[in-house]
């Protein structure tokens, strides 16, 4: 995968999960009633379904699902599928799906399997990984340099990269900060995290929100941002700044329960 492919896809797992409370008709969300900070409250984790418009550099260049499903028992599975319109796919590393099975703890999020398969006119490359948690390591295979098909020791509360988001989303708080351990198609990487001291307000299209800016502290010059709002399951937008500048950028449509 390229560095621009790798980079959407760690923005495109921002989108997160939880549950689902104004609207469970598949319409357009409604804006959000401003809260006091103090009265944040984090959505539970339920089955949805998500849908966003991108744009790069301020043109729209795609659209982005985000679907979370639970079987009867504690395993979950959350996917992510990027379409980049013709003209931008190369730019962004589109067409890319996602996908990650989990269980689900309470507080903890714990991977068993991830897969990467990233989708062109004459090539596709596909990644597939697993958490072995008896044996303590993580390991993926498939179209990948060999440095990155060795296994990685895992430690506990390492998440993927669709994970640690969904982790974001059930974490923040205002004023709070946050540090996750990244273990994704052969890489570890530190994330550490900080939510605003109150909410701000956001437009997204013609609806504004009352949200809670959640930014990454140690990323350099890929600053990562995203707003969440009190009942609804997932980020109302989401930006991908380089050098200062805004490269990708996610805006949510609509969602609905599953």
């Amino acid at each position: 995968m390229t560095s621009a492919s790798l980079k959407f896809v760690a923005l495109g797992s921002l989108l997160a999960v939880a549950g689902l409370s104004a609207q469970e008709t598949g319409t357009t969300p409604a804006p959000m009633v401003a809260l006091p900070a103090a009265e944040w409250t984090p959505p539970e984790l339920e089955p949805f379904i998500a849908t966003y418009q991108a744009f790069y550099k301020g043109k729209e260049a795609g659209d982005a699902t985000l679907r979370v499903t639970h079987d009867e028992g504690k395993q979950w599975q959350v996917d992510m599928a990027v379409h980049g319109k013709r003209g931008f796919a190369g730019v962004l590393g589109l067409n890319i799906e996602q996908s990650t099975v989990f269980t689900n703890n309470g507080d903890v999020y714990t991977p068993l399997s991830q897969s990467t398969v990233k989708k062109a006119l004459f090539l596709g490359k596909k990644v597939t990984g697993t958490y072995n948690w008896q044996a303590g390591t993580a390991q993926w295979q498939g179209d990948l340099k060999k440095e990155r098909r060795q296994p990685i020791q895992l430690q506990p509360g390492d998440q993927s990269a669709l994970l640690l988001n969904l982790a974001l989303m059930r974490d923040a708080r205002p004023g709070k900060t946050m540090q996750y351990r990244y273990v994704d198609v052969g890489r570890v990487r530190q994330h550490n995290y900080r939510a605003a001291d109150s909410t701000e307000t956001v437009q997204v299209g013609d609806l504004s929100y009352d949200a809670l800016r959640v930014y990454r502290t140690n990323g350099g010059n890929d600053e990562t941002i995203l707003w969440i709002a009190n009942g609804v399951p997932t980020p109302v937008r989401i930006l991908q700044r380089q050098d200062g500048e805004d490269e990708i950028d996610l805006r949510l449509i609509e969602y609905q329960g599953v």
